[in-house]
């Protein structure tokens, strides 16, 4: 059987529910049939977005590279990272730590193909927007991507630093603007892309239409190495 191995921490409260949906996926009876799993939680990582974005120079990339050989040593066989913007650095973090990384992006856009969706909104940090790692799987797959108005952008960015990651509750309004902005751009399901706000999705009611991007990640690692609860083969709300 695969040994998970999480690379946690970016950031620490999404590493935990993570942990929660891997338990609640995973069709299991008893305790032994649970994933065997390793976390190494690395909050000090240098912020990703603010590096893609070229607003700092310390690369998130080291750190990545450090846990992931640390948890391979330590027994992983497969590689999850409960933070849509580190998948930038997906391909460079598999090529140095010899194991698969599951590529939570990647999965979320066929996730999306096999259901048949044409055209997506898309909510996730200035980093993951601008570096393109969403649109490129989507338009691979021949699905369309609609992206928030500047100030669109704004709010999920106050949504993701200045509420989720500082412990405040969120202004749910402005979720909901940008909600209805994506809507009236032709968005038919509105992808999560960043576990901050996989968060608001936990916690609030949001209707129909929604993909948490975590919560693909989670099904993804569970079909892998162990057996998935069929509660949670329908992921769009």
């Amino acid at each position: 059987m695969e040994i998970l191995g999480i690379i946690g921490g970016l950031g620490p409260m999404a590493s935990a529910y993570f942990l929660e949906l891997l338990t609640r996926m995973t069709d299991a009876a008893t305790d032994q049939e649970h994933l065997e799993l390793l976390l190494h939680q690395i909050p000090g990582t240098p912020d990703r977005t603010a590096f893609i974005l070229g607003e700092s120079q310390d690369s998130p990339l080291p750190e990545l590279k450090r846990a992931g050989l640390g948890l391979v040593r330590s027994g992983a066989t497969v590689i999850a990272i409960p933070c849509m913007t580190a998948h930038y650095f997906q391909e460079e973090l598999q090529e140095a730590i010899g194991a698969p990384v599951i590529h939570g992006i990647r999965e979320t856009a066929q996730y999306l193909k096999d259901h048949g969706i044409g055209t997506v909104g898309i909510m996730a940090t200035d980093g993951t927007i601008r570096s393109g790692i969403f649109a490129r799987e989507l338009e691979a797959r021949g699905i369309r991507q609609v992206i928030p108005s500047a100030e669109g952008q704004r709010y999920v960015m106050d949504l993701i630093y200045n509420d989720v990651k500082a412990g405040i509750e969120p202004e749910m309004d402005k979720f909901k603007k940008v909600s209805m902005e994506l809507r009236e751009a032709g968005a038919e399901v509105i992808v999560l892309g960043c576990t901050e706000l996989s968060m608001i999705k936990r916690d609030y009611p949001l209707g129909r239409g929604y993909l948490d991007a975590l919560e693909v990640l989670a099904m993804t690692a569970v079909k892998t190495c162990g057996r998935l609860n069929r509660d949670y083969k329908e992921l769009i709300t």
